[in-house]
């Protein structure tokens, strides 16, 4: 599986991610551990695990985490963010793990980049048997007219980048013979920034990354002013949306 394009914004934004980048609600973490039963003897496997936001709320939970990243610069981030974690090189399609390793799979964030057969394959190689693959994301709260200034400024450079709220990932779920939806949580949260934090926050997609130097200055320019001078926040309102499915036997 070759990646797409706009996932070199990621190596050059990895810094701006990790400082950047929201993590996900207390909740949400408690659910996964409650559906995946992690504890002593149990292996979770994050998988395109970034800069281990959600990882490094999985290990301390007596479980064994792997992390799997393709991109060196998020693996860099690691570790110092998950020292608890095994950091492995692979990709959504091609994982390194053995068959039948993992009791969890958890993807936050990442499973719109690669959403298909062949990393739908790959997971089930990787599960056990009753194994579980968990999906999360924050999604942007646009009634927040924040927010919705937000995709104002950035949203004229999306061009065809996948996206979470394009629902291209729930085909491929809802087509595959592979998976059966067990659970589903949504929570809402929110993420306080300053105006350095929402320019990391906005510096890090992608497809802004990916801008050449002057028209990522006039975009993350227009962004600042957003919020007013620091010590000034503001909160950025997020929906953290999870989603279980099992094996089909």
């Amino acid at each position: 599986m070759s990646l797409h394009r706009e996932v070199a914004g990621f190596s050059k934004s990895a810094e701006a991610y990790e400082r950047g980048r929201p993590g996900y609600p207390q909740a949400v973490v408690d659910w996964i551990v409650e559906i995946g039963e992690l504890g002593a003897g149990r292996v979770v496997v994050d998988l395109a695990a970034g800069t281990g936001k959600l990882t490094r709320e999985l290990t301390g939970r007596g479980a064994e985490v792997f992390a799997v990243e393709p991109l060196a610069e998020m693996r860099a981030e690691l570790v110092a963010s998950a020292p608890g974690a095994q950091r492995v090189a692979g990709t959504a399609a091609a994982t390194t793990l053995p068959s039948e390793s993992a009791d969890v799979v958890t993807i936050a964030a990442a499973f719109h980049w690669f959403a298909g057969e062949a990393a739908l394959a790959e997971i089930a190689r990787v599960l056990r048997p009753d194994g579980v693959l968990v999906l999360v994301w924050n999604r942007r709260d646009l009634g927040q007219p924040l927010q919705a200034e937000v995709s104002r400024i950035i949203d004229p450079y999306r061009s065809d980048t996948p996206s979470y709220v394009s629902g291209q990932w729930r085909s491929a779920m809802d087509a595959t013979a592979r998976f059966s939806p067990v659970a589903e949580l949504h929570v809402d949260c929110e993420q306080v920034v300053d105006r350095a934090g929402l320019v990391d926050r906005v510096g890090s997609i992608s497809f802004i990354a990916n801008l050449a130097d002057q028209e990522r200055s006039a975009a993350l320019a227009e962004i600042a002013e957003l919020v007013g001078d620091e010590p000034a926040t503001e909160s950025l309102r997020y929906v953290t949306d999870a989603y279980a499915y099992g094996l089909a036997h």
